[in-house]
């Protein structure tokens, strides 16, 4: 599914094509837990799901950050 958010770091507008369902996501918007909702995400996955932050936005802030090396951002 194509996500579209809007990064809180940067306020730039990206979409990602993540394994997820429409039903998930309306789980996640109604108030359900992201790491409930989408075990099979990745961390930083899971990161641009709440705050819109890439990957690579990421990393470019916070060089020496916690954030996992996997997904496809």
């Amino acid at each position: 599914m194509k996500i579209t958010r809007r990064s809180i770091i940067s306020n730039q507008e990206r979409t990602l094509d993540l394994p997820v369902t429409e039903e998930q996501y309306a789980r996640w918007k109604r108030g359900a837990l992201v790491q409930d909702v989408f075990p099979n995400l990745t961390p930083s996955q899971r990161e641009f799901i709440v705050s819109g932050i890439t990957r690579d936005e990421w990393e470019a802030v916070f060089p020496c950050g916690d954030n996992d090396s996997e997904g496809n951002e």
